[in-house]
């Protein structure tokens, strides 16, 4: 059975109206045309659907039985198309965002007030998390999309590079290297080091030569967070490795950052989401306003 859409609402138009002529002119086609949709209609369901006379035309029993049954799919053919078009348009929608936490408290933030300003019927969640745990929460359904910096990829997810920061170090404004411009990596040996513990660091390793690698594998202090690093680079007892966008930490907590060369070793963030899962419209145009409106590429890349 192919019975369609146009079928159906010409079924109910002639029901409604009691003529074909009116019918007709309801639908803006020619008589001829709906009779010949009306045809089609009762060959496909095998029944006839009209009882016609030279006096009237009326519904027949088995039209009758089907009527309820026909507005209920025509109702619900309006539902979808409203449905998709307020998906379009972003009269309504939903985009989850999973965000490395550092990251969710700088840039994020701006951006979402931006989108909502624009599209105030989406509602927009953030959920601040550890480095770690971004592709768990994209892999899981739980968001959307990812923010964070490279990681082994999952297999179920994929990833768009965003932007890519240089390796500073955090240091007390009184500090000798504060005032040197730049401090290359071999130069840092002699200093008290402060390191985070897992990938961030791990990661750095890999892109250093042996020797310049030694003393960020065997650091005076190690620390899980990146506030703690602050906090103890500020009680003067060391200096730590940052990204640029820890710029406003750094700042409120009374240090500086000094760029570190020889080489520039870049840290890259990327986009994280689904394979196989579709994007809304509401999460794709986040995401382009994302791209637009972030400031770290100006800034820092």
């Amino acid at each position: 059975m192919n019975v369609t859409l146009r079928q159906l609402r010409a079924f109910l138009a002639v029901h409604q109206e009691g003529s074909f002529t009116k019918a007709a002119d309801t639908l803006h086609i020619t008589q001829s045309a709906l009779s010949s949709i009306i045809k089609e209609l009762e060959s496909n369901l095998e029944l006839g659907l009209f009882d016609r006379s030279t006096r009237k035309l009326e519904t027949s029993e088995a039209g009758r039985n089907i009527l309820p049954a026909v507005i209920r799919m025509l109702d619900e053919m309006e539902t979808l198309t409203n449905e998709v078009k307020g998906l379009k348009e972003l009269d309504y929608g939903k985009v989850r965002i999973a965000v490395a936490q550092q990251l969710a408290s700088v840039e994020l933030p701006r951006i979402i007030a931006l989108y909502n300003t624009m599209y105030p019927q989406v509602e927009v969640s953030m959920i601040d998390c550890g480095v770690e745990k971004v592709q768990d929460i994209v892999s899981s359904g739980e968001a959307d999309i990812g923010i964070g910096p490279e990681r082994k990829l999952q297999v179920a997810l994929s990833k768009r590079l965003i932007f890519s920061q240089p390796f500073h170090l955090a240091t007390m404004p009184t500090h000798p290297i504060a005032t040197g411009g730049s401090i290359r990596w071999k130069d840092i040996a002699p200093l008290e080091l402060i390191t985070l513990r897992g990938s961030f660091t791990d990661l750095l390793v890999e892109n250093l030569v042996r020797d310049s690698a030694d003393y960020i594998i065997s650091p005076k202090h190690q620390v899980n967070f990146m506030s703690t690093a602050l906090s103890m680079v500020k009680n003067g007892l060391g200096v730590t490795l940052c990204l640029p966008y820890a710029f406003e930490s750094v700042k409120q907590s009374g240090l500086v950052m000094v760029p570190i060369c020889d080489p520039i070793i870049y840290r890259n963030f990327y986009l994280y989401s689904c394979k196989n899962r579709e994007k809304l419209p509401a999460v794709q145009k986040f995401i382009d306003i994302y791209l637009k409106h972030m400031q770290f590429d100006k800034k820092w890349v």
